[in-house]
């Protein structure tokens, strides 16, 4: 008897995980080519996939000085990865096989769904071309804005203009944080021609897409609005609004960061800071010179992020708002956890647990192995952690002067946080089990 072989067929988000990984591989592949390093020589390895990791992922992390360390070529190849990474590898992908054939099978559809997070698979041939339509459309519109600012304030010659404008631009969409200059945006901390762009299109896409999509739909329809835009919107105005002015009443009198501006530009600067935490990695401050506790709070910034299915990472704001629900449901003794006149389901829930506690444990278990293994201190150490697992790229400036086990540990957590921990654990799970009968039900003690 002849058996026939069939090609297994993987989990979506093994997909989705494999794609992240061979694009990290192509990158840091591209980065170690002499071409790609200013000067004589090659980027060493550590550097390149570093580098390739933090672009894909779009946290802005660097071990190496990006307008210094990297040709034209190697900028370009950056850019190109946070490009894709930002769009998503499948996503990316799937857009291509429309581009080609005009049509898409059940596999892109299933591995499109998973990295676009949407509901069905009817509409992802849709949210492909829309996801990829926005992108251009709101990086463009940034990219104009920049480059006329650099072209007519800044005596930078206009192909130079544009190149810098389209690089911030795209950066700054998709929540990267790579900058063309060494002090990242230290040199225009009170102008908002260049600041409130950039914060402008970090907020875009700090949204996600389902919620960009809604409001060009129904943005004079706010009682239509889905129970994730409200959420979204609703998490999302307390955090930069909150942000904002936490980091400006913390670093106010600092004379090493607000302290020397003017009362304008200590409240732009501040607004600047209060945004990038929501995983975009530009500064106009130093942030190495913060107040420890505009460190710590700058912490809870960055692994609470931006929204699903946009270009932010973190937990998300609706994981923290579901979370934030239960936990006021049970205070009140309710049965049921209602947000916006909704009912929110029993696996939604698991599911916000899962994330924090799995977010938790990874941030917790780097942050032990920074203490142990290195000299820096627990401020530090954290917040390098957090920024690398949320995405985010704002550092305290101990990242190139890690050993290099640490950086290793920082590129894993860079791709795990960009994938997130369910679509981790997902993709390494070979089979799916469903029980078929419920055990007896007992309660523990809690608390």
């Amino acid at each position: 008897m002849v058996t026939r072989w069939r090609p297994r067929v993987r989990h979506p988000a093994q997909m989705v995980v494999a794609g992240f990984a061979m694009a990290i591989a192509l990158g840091t592949g591209l980065l170690m080519l002499p071409v790609a390093k200013a000067g004589s020589g090659s980027a060493s390895g550590l550097e390149a996939v570093f580098t390739s990791t933090s672009a894909v992922c779009v946290t802005g992390l660097i071990v190496v000085d990006t307008p210094e360390y990297w040709s034209g070529f190697g900028q370009a190849v950056i850019l190109a990865l946070i490009q894709v990474g930002g769009f998503g590898i499948m996503t990316f992908a799937s857009w291509l096989v429309l581009l080609v054939s005009h049509r898409m099978g059940l596999k892109a559809r299933l591995t499109a769904a998973t990295e676009t997070k949407t509901l069905g698979l009817g509409d992802v041939r849709t949210v492909v071309v829309r996801v990829v339509k926005v992108s251009l459309l709101l990086e463009a519109v940034t990219a104009v804005i920049l480059t006329v600012r650099f072209g007519t304030t800044y005596d930078e010659s206009w192909p130079r203009a544009l190149w810098l404008g389209v690089f911030h631009a795209v950066s700054a969409f998709n929540n990267a944080g790579f900058a063309l200059y060494s002090d990242s945006m230290m040199g225009f901390v009170t102008d908002p021609w260049i600041c409130l762009p950039i914060a402008g299109a970090v907020i875009a896409g700090g949204l996600g897409f389902p919620v960009l999509f809604e409001l060009r739909r129904r943005l004079r329809k706010p009682r239509s609005w889905s129970l994730h835009t409200k959420i979204v919107l609703g998490a999302s105005g307390i955090f930069l609004v909150g942000g904002s002015l936490f980091v400006t009443a913390l670093e106010w009198s600092n004379p090493a960061t607000l302290g020397p501006l003017n009362v304008p530009g200590k409240i732009l600067a501040g607004f600047f800071q209060g945004v990038m935490p929501r995983t975009a990695g530009f500064n106009s401050v130093d942030i190495a010179q913060m107040n420890p506790a505009t460190w710590l709070g700058t912490d809870v910034l960055m692994f609470v992020g931006g929204a699903s299915a946009g270009t932010a990472g973190g937990i998300k704001v609706t994981t923290f708002a579901v979370l934030f629900f239960v936990i006021y449901a049970e205070i009140r003794g309710e049965a049921a956890v209602n947000i916006f006149h909704r009912r929110l389901h029993g696996d939604l829930q698991r599911q916000a647990l899962t994330v924090v506690l799995l977010s938790v444990a990874a941030v917790a278990t780097s942050t032990l192995a920074f203490m142990v293994f290195t000299d820096f201190s627990l401020d530090q150490s954290l917040f390098e952690v957090t920024s690398a697992f949320a995405t985010v790229g704002l550092s305290t400036g101990i990242t190139a002067g890690l050993p290099g086990g640490e950086q290793v540990l920082l590129t894993a957590l860079m791709f795990i946080g960009r994938l997130g921990p369910i679509t981790i654990a997902s993709a390494l799970a070979l089979r799916l089990r469903v029980r078929m009968y419920d055990l007896p039900e007992e309660r523990p003690v809690i608390g």
